[in-house]
């Protein structure tokens, strides 16, 4: 089964996919909303992409506090996700996305990536950090959203 991993920012947003398999993460793009005119645009946008990556299910990062609580952030992210089911009837998850952006910097930054490039990739390989994260789950760990 091929997956889209998503780190949603109020921001940029960082989309990542799996192989058709479903075993490995890789980094596709980062959509900006000041790329787009309103947030509707941004969501009509990634569902385009997820329907032309033909993937069959989406894992979303969701920002927890380190106890575990949520913040006005996690509430976005399942109001988003909520709007993107709307746009395409997929199996979507939620993936507790603690220290993904960090962990991606380390990653970029140990590859020797500039730093001026690490900050244009930066979300989507976050998303690939939630997404390798989720699928490395077993599968009975995964909880719908």
């Amino acid at each position: 089964m091929k997956f889209a991993g998503i780190d949603y920012g109020l921001a940029r947003t960082g989309l990542a996919v799996s192989d058709p398999e479903g075993k490995l993460a890789f980094p596709l793009t980062t959509l900006r909303l000041d790329d787009f005119p309103a947030r509707r645009d941004l969501l009509n946008a990634l569902a385009q992409r997820l329907r032309a990556e033909g993937v069959q299910a989406v894992v979303m990062g969701l920002p927890l506090f380190s106890d575990g609580t949520e913040s006005l952030t996690t509430r976005q992210v399942r109001n988003v996700t909520e709007r993107l089911k709307r746009r395409i009837p997929l199996p979507f998850y939620f993936m507790p996305e603690e220290l993904s952006s960090e962990e991606a910097w380390a990653d970029l930054r140990a590859v020797g990536m500039p730093l001026h490039k690490r900050r244009a990739v930066l979300d989507q390989q976050a998303a690939v950090r939630i997404l390798a994260s989720f699928l490395a789950l077993d599968q009975h760990d995964w909880s719908r959203a």
